[in-house]
This record gives structure tokens, sequence and C-alpha cells, in this order.
């Protein structure tokens, strides 16, 4: 996963020129009725309207960008010498255009006073990132999501601004029968008595807890009262 950081007031200038639109660039699935933000990743990585204002049609490319869209931090090809080897860290090899629809979380943010915009993409997707590693308790107990369905309840070990290190602990063991054969004197003895081979069911014990320290994206850290959905 990779944060990408925006200056506030450039996003907002972007979300003003799309709300200021009546039409709009199309995305790949057709017409859109409504202001949104694209992400460009491929002449640097910037975050530009969707709106078309009449005096240009603003072509969305991977190829072109004007200096006023608004550019991540570290990724600015008009100001930024070192922007490709910071584009390819953040998506490696991937270009090309993501209609998101972060805009009404992104202007929340910027209601709030935010100076800057964090999103968090792992190279397919796009989120706002909202929370910091400032705002977690190092030693607080969180859960997070298993991978099975449900949650486990962590530990947090530590934090970066882009992941945690948790250690599981608190979560009840999971038991399930394992069936064995019998060991040869029991088939010996079922045999004299007329008895075919049988399996002698077992338990096996899968202890979560015994887990080592592990890594999670620092927004997959849920409060334990947090009802999100894992």
């Amino acid at each position: 996963m990779a944060i990408l950081k925006f200056s506030a007031s450039a996003v907002a200038a972007q979300i003003a020129h799309a709300r200021a639109c009546k039409t709009f660039l199309p995305n790949w699935n057709g017409p859109v009725d409504r202001p949104a933000l694209i992400l460009i990743v491929g002449n640097g990585v910037h975050l530009r309207s969707n709106g078309i204002d009449g005096t240009t049609t603003r072509i969305v490319t991977t190829e072109q960008a004007d200096p006023s869209f608004a550019f991540a931090d570290g990724m600015n090809p008009f100001r930024d010498t070192d922007w490709m080897a910071q584009r390819r860290m953040a998506f490696r090899d991937l270009t090309g255009q993501f209609y998101t629809d972060i805009l009404d979380d992104v202007q929340v943010l910027i209601d709030r006073g935010r100076g800057a915009i964090r999103l968090a993409t792992d190279g397919h997707s796009i989120r706002v990132f909202v929370r910091r590693a400032s705002d977690y308790v190092i030693g607080g107990t969180y859960e997070v999501p298993s991978g099975l369905g449900g949650t486990f309840r962590v530990i947090l070990k530590d934090a970066c601004d882009t992941f945690a290190i948790v250690q599981n602990c608190g979560n009840s063991a999971f038991w399930e029968d394992e069936d064995d054969e019998a060991a040869p004197m029991s088939r010996e003895r079922e045999a004299r008595q007329g008895i075919g081979a049988s399996t002698y069911s077992h338990k096996r014990c899968e202890d979560f807890d015994a887990m080592q320290p592990y890594r999670v994206p620092l927004d997959a850290l849920m409060e334990i009262d947090d009802r999100r959905v894992a």
C-alpha cells in the first residue's frame, strides 16, 4: 500500500472546478452526471476535476499534465527531479486513470481545515486515508480483519503513518475434528472382534494468539467498539 499526499488547497481548487461544471468526462462505464476527482498516474501523479468547463475539453491523458492540477508530493514533473522514481515506488509499472468516488469525503476534510489530503492506494483502489500513527496507542488493544470473515483482537506493537505492527491477543483458539487411522493394536483387536478397521477422531487446535507479530495497513486498525464491516 502506498500513501499519496496532496495539498488540500490544490485539491479544493479541482473540486471547485468540478462543481462549477454542468458536463463531465465519462468513465469506463459511460456518461457521468456528477462532479468527481480523477487520479492520473502517468506524467506525474495528480488529481484533477472531471468537469468540462466549455473553454477546454480537458482531455484526460497519462502523457500530458497541467501545472494547475493537484500533484502528489514528490511526484510533480514540473518540480520534482526524481518524480518518476517516486511514482514507481508507489505504483511500480502501473499507469492509468482512476475515476474515484472520494470527492465528498475529501471535502469533509477540507471543511475541517486539513492542510493536506492523504490517499491510500494498493494500485487498484483509491481511498481517503484519515488517521495517523499518533491517533493510536502503542500497547493498546484493537481489532483487525482476520481474512476469515471476522476479526482478530490484537495488541499494537508499533506504527508509522502507513503500517502497523500487531500481535494477536485474546482470541479464542480454533478447534476442529481430525480423523486418524486407528493404531495397529486397535485394528488387531477390532479384527479379533469381527469389526472392520475404523478411524478415530481427535481435536486439533489452531492457536491464533501464537502467531508472530505481523504488519497490517494502519487504517485496518479498528477500535474495539468500531462497527466497520471486516
